[in-house]
């Protein structure tokens, strides 16, 4: 408990010094674990107005941040950072000291040298090597993830994302230069990518590492000071996010923040120069809303119903291992897992035993005694995805356990577009299945919804491929497979309209964390040839200005 202001002012300075240091560097593991989780499906509270001064504390107290890989991180630090910070009793924030802490120290320059952010870079490599048990138990712990899947989404694709940015982040950092008019043949015109400054990444909880770290390489690429906040639902894997990252990163440059949803309610009340979320379309809406109080630039990573279009003349086997295992891959709880099916009533009839004969190849006969079927990650989750087998027809699984929050590889059937599971992304081991008559009615159905992340279509035509390709709109787009897309570095990664807002992976992630800063450098000679531009203006200049200045149309472009 704080507390009480009499007593305060009854305290010397050094006493108060004292109670405040302490404050701050217990604050995260205070707010880990007190208060309501916040997930995918919950909103935050409304931000508040931020007390006049907010922002203006002085961090009191720094050092270098611990060397890469180092044993000696204070558990009890909770990530918070290094060196106190005075700040939540005289700014009512309790963050305000850290954001202002991170800012000096990226208004130092410290971050900008490319040396620097290679081994903060290679520093996340090694807790990936060194930390794999530690997140394969965490993971396992938090929602039953196999290893096989955890390693593969939350080690691998990490390593994955960590070494292309490594192999490509001197050619990304360099200056971009640009075509030049006669006027400015001389001089140097650029782009120069300049990191934003402080930003805030907000992590879900369906992959507790790999979404929060493939921001963060992009951010760290950038050069930017970083405050990471991990879902607080997942609590193994948040803990050991706090409690490890910090002693492989250093601390004067980047923090783990522990929160609930009124803390990191007080958390985007700060000013962030860029603020990276992942989670649902209602949260979205409040972060977005808390942004814009400081004009501040987001990406919003969020989700939705991802259609899948099984076309008549695809291979019906192959479709159903593909569809299968992306639905039920951790469970289900993938922003990017097919949502729901559609495919004519012919095909219908030979894909469900084909689904059936891939799950039971998957998962055995009972998929319950699978160690490679995950569980729902929590109760609230369980009721809510337990609801929605209601649906419909099961025509297979549906079995639960409310217990071990088990739901069965799940199909259903004859189910109508009003039904509760088509108004919300399951986020569930559930696969309904809608019938249509065609290409074009699978292409109105998809059109007449909000725009997915990502959309599916198996089929062994290009026309029919090329066809949903260019009438329709999504995040994404993969054919004759599901989640692999997601695989590849190179590929931006991000929603449009309902389903999100920005892009990163890759390149994409140094981007989206990069301000384009557009660059003139003119000499300070030469003034004969700006005399055309000074008043007092004659017509007669004109022609000079144009000839100097203008861009000409060149022959059309086709696209091959």
């Amino acid at each position: 408990m704080l507390m009480p202001i009499s007593t305060l002012r009854s305290m010397s300075s050094s006493c108060m010094l004292l109670y405040f240091t302490s404050r701050v560097t217990t604050l995260s593991v205070e707010t880990g674990s007190s208060f309501p989780q916040l997930d995918m499906h919950q909103s935050l509270e409304p931000p508040g107005q931020q007390p006049p001064g907010c922002g203006k504390c002085s961090p009191m107290g720094s050092d270098a941040g611990k060397a890469a890989g180092c044993s000696g991180c204070s558990r009890g630090s909770g990530g918070i950072g290094k060196g106190p910070v005075i700040c939540s009793a005289v700014c009512g924030n309790p963050y305000a000291g850290l954001v202002s802490h991170l800012r000096a120290a990226w208004l130092s320059g410290k971050t900008r040298p490319m040396e620097y952010r290679v081994a903060q870079l290679e520093a996340l490599g090694r807790f990936l090597d060194e930390k794999k048990q530690d997140i394969l138990e965490a993971t396992a712990a938090d929602m039953g993830k196999p290893s096989f899947e955890a390693y593969f989404t939350e080690i691998l694709l990490c390593k994955n994302e960590l070494n292309s940015t490594l192999n490509n982040l001197c050619h990304w950092m360099k200056d971009e230069h640009v075509d030049k008019s006669l006027l400015t043949q001389l001089d140097c015109a650029f782009i120069r990518k300049d990191p934003y400054g402080v930003v805030l990444i907000i992590a879900p909880w369906n992959y507790p590492i790999h979404l929060f770290l493939v921001p963060l390489i992009g951010a760290i690429a950038a050069g930017n000071c970083v405050v990471v906040k991990p879902s607080e639902t997942t609590k193994n894997s948040e803990r050991l996010i706090a409690e490890m990252l910090t002693c492989y990163l250093d601390n004067d440059c980047f923090a783990v923040v522990t929160a609930g949803v009124q803390e990191t309610t007080r958390l985007l009340e700060n000013k962030f120069d860029y603020i990276f979320f992942t989670g649902s379309p209602s949260v979205g809406r409040i972060v977005m809303t808390a942004a814009a109080k400081h004009l501040t630039p987001v990406t919003l990573e969020l989700g939705g119903k991802n259609p899948c279009y099984v076309c008549d003349s695809c291979n019906v086997q192959n479709t159903a291992r593909r569809v299968a295992w992306g639905r039920f891959f951790n469970a289900g709880q993938t922003c990017v897992a097919p949502d729901y099916v559609l495919c004519s009533a012919e095909m219908q009839e030979k894909l469900l035993p084909a689904l059936r004969e891939a799950i039971t190849e998957f998962y055995g006969p009972n998929p319950r005694e699978s160690p490679d079927f995950g569980r729902i990650v929590g109760d609230r989750q369980f009721q809510r995805v337990q609801a929605l087998l209601h649906s419909g027809h099961t025509a297979i699984g549906g079995q639960t356990d409310a217990e071990e929050r088990y739901i069965a590889p799940t199909v259903l059937v004859e189910v109508q577009q009003d039904d509760p599971i088509m108004q919300e992304e399951i986020f569930g081991p559930i696969l309904p299945i809608l019938t249509v008559a065609s290409v074009d009615d699978a292409i109105a159905f998809i059109n007449a919804r909000e725009r997915p992340l990502v959309l599916y279509v198996f089929s062994s035509r290009k026309e029919v491929m090329k066809r949903v390709l260019e009438r329709t709109s999504s995040g994404g787009f993969c054919a004759n497979d599901t989640i692999m897309h997601m695989t590849i570095p190179s590929l931006p990664f991000g929603g449009i309209g309902q389903s999100g807002l920005g892009r990163y992976h890759g390149r994409s992630s140094f981007e989206t964390f990069s301000h384009q800063r557009s660059t003139l450098l003119r000499g300070a000679g030469r003034e004969t040839l700006n005399t055309p531009r000074y008043p007092p203006y004659a017509p007669h200049r004109l022609p000079l200005l144009r000839a100097a200045t203008e861009t000409k149309r060149q022959a059309t472009c086709l696209l091959l």
